[in-house]
């Protein structure tokens, strides 16, 4: 009985959590319209007719819309659209979709990502979004990006996922990645955001991974995990 009531107070905890996310962003809103405004309509159609009955999994972010909505929440969540102007960079840029907002919002932005879905280096292009190629591996430091970042964020990410051999990254290479990440590209006192993508398992971590970021000072729900002022070493 004592298990329940625990697993069902995270659960109504998880619920709060979400539903006040949601008032906030009814409360303080981001109109897309004035953001859209500045994409070349017609360019868009063009890559748009380009990709439409693709059967490639990629195709889809050809119809920006839903995409926009969806990063025009992870603005919201942030709080970056009612924040002064902040350097951001965002791991796993993809399309850019997240970056081409902040950027209309004020803020400096670049993305980081691999080099492989020819659609992804098109919309960059539209949304005049600036990306470093680059491939996250575990033990393996970033480049030298000549500046450092008020925020660094990733979305949805899997460089910390191996396919072929369905392994995670532990907390061994989570702290060599934090560290990189702090101490070479994170203003002190800045902010980390990874929002998880489920693993193998179906879950988005170990419980000893999970205890890591806890141990690390980051507020974990869920696939959220948020390092504000930066990781405790």
């Amino acid at each position: 009985m004592k298990l329940y009531h625990k697993i069902n107070k995270l659960t109504q905890r998880l619920t709060y959590r979400r539903a006040w996310r949601r008032a906030q962003r009814s409360i303080f809103r981001l109109p897309l319209g004035p953001l859209r405004a500045g994409i070349d309509a017609e360019h868009l159609r063009e890559i748009q007719h380009r990709y439409a009955g693709s059967p490639a999994g990629y195709a889809k972010y050809a119809n920006v819309d839903p995409w926009l909505r969806l990063n025009r929440e992870r603005v919201q969540d942030l709080k970056l659209h009612r924040s002064a102007p902040k350097r951001v960079l965002d791991l796993g840029c993809g399309g850019g979709f997240f970056l081409f907002i902040l950027k209309k919002l004020g803020h400096s932005v670049l993305g980081l990502d691999i080099d492989q879905v020819s659609l992804y280096a098109e919309l960059l292009n539209i949304f005049d979004v600036p990306r470093v190629v680059w491939r996250i591996k575990a033990f393996e430091a970033l480049p030298d990006l000549g500046q450092k970042f008020d925020w660094i964020t990733a979305f949805s990410i899997n460089f910390n996922l191996d396919y072929p051999t369905e392994r995670l990254w532990g907390p061994t290479e989570w702290d060599f990645f934090l560290r990189d990440l702090q101490q070479r590209h994170l203003v002190p006192g800045g902010n980390i955001f990874f929002g998880l993508n489920p693993t193998f398992g179906g879950n988005y971590y170990t419980p000893e991974l999970c205890d890591f970021f806890l141990r690390r000072g980051a507020d974990v729900e869920r696939e959220r995990i948020f390092f504000k002022g930066g990781a405790h070493f």
